[in-house]
């Protein structure tokens, strides 16, 4: 295989190619990946003379070298170039970070390497569902890496490391880590453990000094390591995906998510503990939230959350499958106060984009102002739109309420 920039398929590959071909007849590279050009933020290629230059050797020494990798290959779109920017790599060095403390989170909790350890052979549900997950960032990156789209595969196991290991399974096991359930509790230790692991191995061609430092680490505890990481198996799982623990994690995290919204909505104080009463709840949610009570009372900041027949006055209301959940915000938050922000808020995104559309609908403009200039006007159009949307529902919940 030979790894190239487009800009010198006729100079190089192909009498590369030819010359192959010609003296030793045979072909030198069956396949030729063909990788992005890195330009600077604004999408102009780099120069010297410009002074647009980022010396990858200043940005590994400021950011890390794991950073800045993980960076090039998440950006890494087939057909299009970079626009590397610092605050891209100063992110994805925060992921390395996420990683990090999610380590020393496991460590402080005791989650250890168990011998043996089965992940097809758990009773939690909660554990059933990351094992799942587990499974599915496995296929995810394996299929990225072997179709050369390696942005797609950075992308899966980024998702998969912060979005769903760090921000909400950690935070589901905490009250069983925190409880009195020795048998689950150490389920759950050994289940975080395998995941952490696997993350690792599946993360290290993307971010490889500091899985491997982890790996270490980790390695001094529970059963030896077999190998260092770059020689470690890659994950070959199959028949972890329950499809009852998948639904339920879900609903779970779907509830969470929407009531967070909707707190955030509407300037509901963060210390502030509210109740909350689902109605309409069939068999399987009611079940649900019998079991993951204590989870979604935790995540969501809540007073409680149990079924009710009705709602009171002054409650705002969103549905979720059959069920109706309402908050009951009557002393919580000023609703006529409230009202009147959200009114001057959708006003002052209204004005915004008409703003922007006229900038936009000015021949003038879109023809004489460089591409990513006109393509800055298209993307702030495209957020306040969706920021005028979330204020216009917000809206609608309160007037329900009034």
């Amino acid at each position: 295989m030979l790894v190239t920039g487009f800009d010198i398929i006729f100079f190089w590959v192909a009498r590369m190619m030819m010359m192959g071909l010609h003296f030793k007849h045979e072909v030198p590279f069956h396949t030729v990946y063909i990788h992005a050009l890195v330009r600077d933020e604004a999408g102009a290629k780099m120069s010297k003379s410009k002074g647009n230059v980022m010396d990858p050797l200043e940005m590994a020494d400021e950011f890390g070298a794991d950073a800045l990798r993980f960076t090039l290959a998440a950006m890494a779109a087939q057909g299009r170039d970079i626009k590397l920017a610092k605050s891209r790599v100063e992110g994805y060095r925060n992921f390395g970070t996420k990683i990090w403390n999610a380590a020393r989170f496991l460590e402080m909790n005791k989650c250890v390497r168990v011998e043996g350890f089965n992940p097809a052979a758990l009773d939690l549900g909660v554990n059933k569902w990351i094992v799942g997950e587990v499974e599915k960032a496995a296929l995810a990156v394996t299929k990225g890496i072997e179709a050369y789209r390696f942005n797609e595969a950075a992308g899966a196991i980024y998702r998969f490391v912060w979005n769903i290991f760090c921000d909400w399974y950690l935070e589901l096991i905490k009250p069983s880590l925190q409880g009195d359930d020795e048998a689950s509790k150490a389920e759950t230790r050994a289940t975080a453990a395998w995941v952490l692991d696997r993350a690792l191995v599946l993360l290290h061609p993307f971010m490889p000094f500091i899985t491997e430092e982890l790996w270490t680490r980790l390695g001094e505890t529970g059963p030896a390591r077999e190998a260092m990481l770059i020689l470690a198996e890659w994950p070959d799982l199959g028949g972890l995906v329950d499809a009852d623990a998948e639904a339920e994690f879900d609903w779970v995290i779907r509830v969470v998510s929407e009531i967070r919204s909707i707190r955030a909505e509407m300037n509901i104080p963060a210390g502030a503990r509210i109740p909350v009463l689902v109605l309409g709840a069939g068999e399987a949610a009611q079940a649900r939230l019998e079991a993951n009570r204590d989870a979604l009372v935790t995540l969501a900041r809540l007073e409680s959350i149990s079924p009710a027949d009705k709602a009171p006055k002054g409650s705002v209301q969103f549905v979720l499958d059959e069920a109706t959940f309402a908050l009951p915000l009557e002393g919580v938050i000023d609703i006529a106060g409230e009202t009147e922000r959200l009114t001057r808020e959708i006003a002052k995104a209204g004005a915004e984009i008409a703003q922007i559309e006229a900038k936009l609908a000015n021949e003038k403009f879109t023809s004489r102002a460089p591409e990513h200039v006109v393509e800055e006007q298209r993307q702030r159009k495209t957020d306040a739109q969706a920021v005028a949307a979330k204020l216009n529902d917000a809206l609608k919940r309160l007037k329900t309420a009034s």
